[in-house]
C-alpha cells in the first residue's frame, strides 16, 4: 500500500504533518478531514526502486527513545487541541517499530471502546510502565494532560542518560578486564608448557616464580574444564541467592557497602528517587501512590524497604524528613532539603534541585571513577603480564650468567 505525505492545520490554526498509509491519496485527505483537519495537501512518497526491507527482531522491545519521540509529539499534538483518538491514529501511523505500532493501535481500540487513556495504556506494561501510566492519569483528571507528557518526556531522557552514564562507567574497567584474562590464559595454557619443557631439558634448579609459574600453568591445563565448571556453578548460585529477598537484600546492602561503587549506587538512588517522585509530585499524583511506585522503582532492595517505611510513617502522621533520616540510607542534606520544601509547601520543586545536584554528583562520581581505576588497571594488567614474562626469562638470564662465567 503506497504511503502519502501530509501537511494540514488544526482546529487551532496550528501546522501538523505526517505521513500514512492509504490505497489514494482521496482516502487520506477524507481521514483527514473526519479528524478535524483543514488546507490539507496530500503527496504521493516517492517509490523509486521498490526493495523488501529486511526485519530484524528486537525482542518486542519498545526502546527508551522511541518512548520519548511518541511522549513529545503526543504532547504538542493534545497542546494544538487534537482530539485523543486521532492523536493515536496519526502517531500510530508513523511509527516504524512493529511492535510499537501494534501497542498504540490497541491503546486507541480500548479508548474508542470507552477507556480512559490511562486505563488503555495500562494493558501493556511492558512499553508503559506503571510511572508512565499514573502520571498520564493524574494528567487526565487535571486536564493537563499535555503538560504531564512533557514532564514524562524531560524525566525518560534524564534518566536514559543516568543510566547511560553507569553503564559507560562499567564498560572500560570489564574489558581490560577481560583482555586482561584472555592474555594471562593464553600464556599459562599455551607459551608456559613450552617453556616447561625447554627447562626440563636444561636441567638444573629453577628460580621459585618459575617454579610458581610452571605449577600454575599445569594446573590450569589439567583442570580448565572443572575451573570454568566450578566459576558457572558460583555465578548460577549468587544469581539464585540474589532472586531471594533476603539474597537481593544482603547482596544491595553489601553494593552499598563497597569502597568505590557504594558512594556512586547511593548517589544514583537518592538521584532517581528524588527526580521521580519530584515529577509525580508536581504532576498531582498523591504522594503515597508516589512513593509506592518509586519504592517498586528503586533498583535496591535496601532502598526500596527504607521508601516503603517512609510511606508507612506519612501514613501514620509523621512528616517524610523523619524516617528518611531514621533508615540511614539517605545523606543529612537531602533530608534537610525535604524538610524545608515540607515546610514551605514546595516539595516538587525541592525534589527537582536535588536531584539535578545529584546528577551532577553522579557525573563527578562516574568521572572520579573512571580517572581512578584507569592506572589501577593498566598496573594490574602489566604486572600480571609482566610477572609471568619475568618469570619465564629468569632461567635463561641465570643459564647466561653461567656461561659467561
Amino acid at each position: 500500500m503506497p504511503k502519502y505525505n501530509w501537511e494540514a492545520r488544526t482546529r487551532t490554526g496550528g501546522a501538523q504533518k505526517g505521513v500514512m498509509e492509504a490505497a489514494s491519496g482521496e482516502i487520506v485527505e477524507a481521514q483527514l478531514r473526519r479528524f478535524g483537519f483543514s488546507s490539507i495537501t496530500v503527496t504521493e512518497t516517492a517509490r523509486g526502486l521498490q526493495f523488501k526491507r529486511l526485519s530484524f527482531s528486537r525482542g518486542g522491545k519498545v526502546e527508551t527513545k522511541e518512548l520519548v519521540v511518541f511522549t513529545r509529539q503526543f504532547a504538542t499534538m493534545i497542546d494544538s487541541g487534537l482530539p485523543l483518538v486521532q492523536c493515536l491514529e496519526i502517531l500510530s501511523s508513523q511509527q516504524e517499530n512493529k511492535t510499537f505500532k501494534d501497542i498504540l493501535v490497541k491503546v486507541k481500540e480500548s479508548v474508542e471502546s470507552g477507556s480512559t487513556f490511562a486505563e488503555a495504556l495500562a494493558k501493556h506494561p511492558k512499553a508503559f510502565d506503571e510511572l508512565f501510566v499514573n502520571l498520564v492519569a493524574a494528567g487526565e483528571i487535571g486536564g493537563i494532560l499535555d503538560t504531564i507528557l512533557q514532564r514524562l518526556a524531560a524525566y525518560i531522557e534524564k534518566a536514559q542518560k543516568l543510566k547511560k552514564q553507569i553503564k559507560g562507567a562499567m564498560v572500560y574497567p570489564i574489558t581490560i578486564m577481560s583482555i586482561a584474562v584472555i592474555v594471562v590464559g593464553v600464556i599459562l595454557v599455551f607459551v608456559i608448557p613450552t617453556f616447561a619443557k625447554m627447562f626440563a631439558e636444561f636441567g638444573g634448579e629453577l628460580p621459585a616464580p618459575t617454579k610458581f609459574v610452571i605449577g600454575l600453568s599445569s594446573f590450569l591445563s589439567k583442570y580448565i574444564i572443572v575451573i570454568v565448571a566450578v566459576l558457572y556453578g558460583l555465578a548460577f548460585m549468587i544469581k539464585k541467592y540474589y532472586s531471594t529477598a533476603i539474597g537481593r537484600k544482603n547482596i544491595d546492602r553489601l553494593a552499598l557497602k563497597t569502597p568505590i561503587a557504594g558512594p556512586l549506587i547511593r548517589k544514583v538512588s537518592v538521584a532517581k528517587f528524588t527526580r521521580t517522585l519530584g515529577t509525580m509530585v508536581s504532576s498531582g499524583v498523591p504522594i503515597m501512590d508516589g512513593l509506592e511506585i518509586v519504592a517498586k522503582t528503586a533498583g535496591n532492595k535496601v532502598v526500596e524497604e527504607a521508601i516503603y517505611g517512609v510511606r508507612s510513617a506519612i501514613s501514620e502522621g509523621k512528616t517524610m524528613a523523619e524516617p528518611l533520616a531514621a533508615c540511614g540510607v539517605f545523606p543529612p542534606m537531602v533530608v534537610q532539603m525535604i524538610s524545608v520544601g515540607e515546610a514551605t509547601g514546595a516539595m516538587d520543586a525541592m525534589l527537582n534541585k536535588i536531584a539535578d545536584f545529584y546528577d551532577d554528583e553522579v557525573d563527578d562520581a562516574v568521572s572520579a571513577m573512571t580517572s581512578m581505576m584507569e592506572p589501577l588497571l593498566m598496573v594490574f594488567l602489566g604486572t600480571t603480564v609482566g610477572g609471568l614474562v619475568i618469570a619465564m626469562y629468569l632461567p635463561i638470564f641465570k643459564l647466561a650468567g653461567a656461561v659467561g662465567g
